[in-house]
């Protein structure tokens, strides 16, 4: 008569190992993956800011007016958001800092060609990238906070206080994991990546 044989199964010994290293799997897996999320996050950092010095820059020109990129402290992460607004010159109007002929999120510029239907500021919320624990934003010179653009595109360096380097320096717990990175806006209007702790020699490093 035929006679099934009796299914061999895991012993507790053979349980308790594979539960044991899928414990220790799973300990040194998920701090690494964490890393490596915080590292990508902190790298995409630099790519929020190059957006909005070039949105700033394409504004300029597909108007033809003037442009400016301002950026503002977050106060849940630490770091700062950005705005563009753009200014059309007119009889009254010099597209001057204090000028208030800017446009805004609300409204156009006042000399608008296309008046209330016309372009309004873009803001960019810095809620999702690394907090300030993790990634330390600075301007050169120190304070700085705009960069404004003629409408051919440059940089209009008759405004003081211009703003020609955006640092991204990682607090010293994540030195290993995330890398400095800055922006340098040259004077044709482009922002390009740059590695601050290189020598001038080095064509990675960032212009003086």
């Amino acid at each position: 008569m035929f006679q099934l044989k009796p299914q061999a199964g895991f012993t507790l010994i053979e349980l308790l190992v594979t539960i044991t290293i899928f414990g220790i799997m799973l300990a040194i897996g998920i701090p690494n993956a964490s890393n490596w999320l915080l590292a990508n996050r902190a790298r995409g950092a630099s790519e929020f800011y190059a957006e909005g010095f070039s949105m700033a820059r394409r504004q300029a020109v597909s108007h033809n007016a003037f442009s400016r990129i301002s950026l503002t402290p977050n106060t849940n992460t630490g770091q700062m958001n950005w705005q563009v607004d753009i200014c059309f010159v007119g009889a009254n109007t010099t597209c001057a800092p204090a000028d208030d002929s800017w446009s805004t999120t609300a409204a156009p510029a006042t000399n608008d060609p296309l008046g209330a239907a016309g372009y309004r500021s873009i803001f960019r919320s810095a809620d999702a990238l690394p907090s300030s624990e993790v990634l330390v934003p600075s301007t050169v010179p120190a304070g700085a906070s705009q960069v404004y653009y003629t409408a051919t595109g440059w940089v209009d360096t008759t405004f003081a206080q211009r703003m020609t380097q955006l640092r991204l320096d990682p607090t010293s717990r994540y030195a290993h994991e995330v890398p400095v990175v800055a922006l340098a806006i040259t004077l044709a209007g482009m922002a390009s990546k740059c590695d601050p702790t290189l020598d001038s020699t080095d064509n990675r490093a960032c212009p003086p």
